[in-house]
């Protein structure tokens, strides 16, 4: 279910000849309510059907925000009934599309108990994490970044394959500074990692940001002593102070420098696409990792 979904395909033609090989039975258009979406999502959870919609643009899952947090999240620890409802979040910059259509606002959920957020980053990783959010009975935030609809290409296999929640994916061995990830974020180390090859490169690629995987973490901050978290959410309240704070607590005698973090400016997204430039994460990766290599 979801706005424009059915014959248009989506806004992002994800959906695009769903209707026509499923029916309008189990693939429907919604009014632009995403608070009644989502609570439509619920009632057929509680019918015994599994559901998945979308928000058009993650932004407006403010319009639903009480039906989330407050409902899906929470109906299994009131009477134990199960919530089976995946919400598709197209999300993230990078396309000039402004303020309202370009944020990264999966820090909203991850302090959630109930909800799982799952974020991937390449075609393999979104089929098989699909998979496992749609067979998971409970509520699941799928967020799949806009900007890399179209921009990455990668293999995927044609059998059915469930990639686990939770378990993050060793993008990358390094010996010098770990990158610690996700979602277009791993593109971004990919290719500074592949400009840069005096530097020994460590990513590793969370895919899951609730639960998060914090043996994978820990092997990350073993395998190097230097940690920089790269997201492009804003930096104030995302989720790389968690990881900080949570490193500091259970690493600390591993590391070889302090835990540092790039992220996206605390502004609203411009607009304009070389402002929107300015505004991402990836233009001040070079000099964190120059800060932190440096130490």
């Amino acid at each position: 279910m979801g706005q424009d979904i059915a014959e248009y395909g989506g806004a992002f033609k994800i959906t695009e000849g769903f209707v026509q090989e499923f029916g309008k039975d189990r693939v429907r258009n919604t009014p632009l309510c995403e608070s009644a979406i989502v609570g439509a999502a619920l009632g057929l959870s509680l019918e015994g059907f599994k559901c998945m919609m979308e928000m058009q643009f993650a932004d407006f899952v403010t319009v639903g925000f009480n039906q989330i947090i407050n409902n899906l999240a929470k109906i299994h620890y009131r009477w134990g009934q199960n919530a089976d409802v995946v919400i598709r979040m197209p999300t993230g910059g990078g396309v000039g599309a402004g303020p309202f259509h370009s944020q990264s606002n999966e820090a909203w959920f991850v302090k959630t108990p109930g909800l799982k957020v799952v974020y991937p980053s390449t075609p393999m990783d979104a089929k098989g994490l699909l998979i496992a959010a749609i067979n998971d009975p409970n509520p699941v935030m799928f967020f799949e970044h806009k900007a890399l609809y179209r921009s990455v290409n990668g293999s995927v296999p044609s059998e059915y394959y469930e990639i686990e929640i939770g378990k993050a994916r060793h993008v990358r061995d390094g010996e010098e500074i770990s990158i610690i990830t996700y979602g277009a974020g791993v593109h971004w180390a990919e290719d500074y990692a592949a400009e840069h090859p005096e530097i020994s490169i460590d990513i590793l690629d969370l895919r899951t940001l609730l639960p998060l995987d914090y043996l994978a973490i820990r092997e990350a901050v073993k395998r190097t002593g230097r940690i920089l978290i790269l997201h492009e959410d804003t930096l104030v309240g995302g989720i790389g102070g968690e990881i900080v704070a949570w490193i500091a607590e259970n690493c600390f005698g591993l590391l070889d420098a302090p835990v540092m973090r790039c992220a996206s400016l605390d502004t609203p997204v411009p607009f304009s696409i070389e402002l929107e430039q300015n505004f991402l994460a990836k233009s001040r990766l070079d000099e964190f990792v120059q800060k932190l290599i440096s130490f």
